[in-house]
């Protein structure tokens, strides 16, 4: 019991993602067209330890866009999926699979399921949003949410829309999501643009730090930076945070099927 209310308190790495409390009465990811991304949209990532100065190749992970319907209705069906390479399997093996179906056009989640096995601890989770009176349906009971309420993967999707060039460093950019049958009040802070130098290569990059939920591998607050590509795609580039045992870093290493040029690529590696 104690082990899984844990778990319940941890925010997902990757996916996600990357991504982004302030007063529950304001979000701004409501209410916002997609610009960002397209049907087809594939993206490769790779994940590396760090302990004692060493870093070590440890899992990946990839995120996948479709059109879809979904009871009669237009939606993407958004898959991120991440795993550890075997050779660190004798650490710690993970085994994840996140789904959003969200609606095309309002960007809002209408279901999300969760398939995870986390060192041999597993969770599954089916949720069904029902935006209009602010209801979600999971698998084990009815909840109350907020307007425009997110998930995991939704969430780092709708971030993907959001216009920084209307804001300055410092700012928040707040949001809410359910995960594991909780609301929580996120907010992710716009550091800056900063150019960055990752394992695929160089590229102009918006940098952002997302509030975290202090869980079984993440340490809570600001610590997590996350760098998207500063163009039209908003690419995730980089996510660099510190957990209970040493870092991870995760870099993109790859991607296909993108809505625009990726502009923001100074050089390959």
């Amino acid at each position: 019991m104690e082990c899984s209310a844990r778990m319940k308190r941890k925010f997902l790495l990757l996916l996600s993602l990357m991504l982004p409390i302030v007063a529950a009465a304001q979000n701004e990811f409501c209410n916002s067209r997609n610009e960002a991304f397209q049907d087809g949209e594939q993206l490769y990532f790779k994940v590396w330890y760090n302990a004692a100065r060493l870093w070590i190749g440890a899992g990946e992970a990839t995120c996948s866009v479709s059109k879809t319907m979904l009871n009669g209705h237009p939606a993407f069906h958004i898959v991120g999926e991440g795993r550890t390479l075997k050779s660190y399997e004798w650490f710690y093996k993970v085994r994840d699979r996140y789904e959003s179906w969200v609606d095309i056009s309002t960007m809002q989640p209408m279901k999300f399921v969760r398939n995870v096995n986390e060192g041999g601890f597993r969770i599954y989770n089916n949720v069904v949003f029902n935006q209009n009176i602010g209801q979600a349906v999971s698998t084990n009971g009815i909840f109350r949410v907020p307007k425009c309420v997110q998930d995991v993967i939704s969430s780092i999707y709708y971030a993907r829309n959001i216009n920084f060039k209307e804001y300055k460093p410092g700012d928040k950019i707040p949001f809410s999501m359910f995960l594991d049958d909780e609301v929580y009040h996120l907010y992710i802070r716009y550091i800056g643009k900063e150019r960055i130098e990752t394992r695929y290569g160089s590229f102009n990059a918006i940098k952002l730090a997302p509030l975290l939920i202090r869980g079984t591998i993440f340490q809570g607050g600001e610590k997590m930076l996350v760098w998207v590509s500063d163009d039209e795609n908003h690419l995730p580039l980089r996510v660099d945070s510190p957990i209970q045992i040493g870092s991870v870093k995760v870099d993109l290493m790859g991607y296909s099927g993108l809505k625009h040029p990726l502009s923001s690529l100074i050089s390959r590696r």
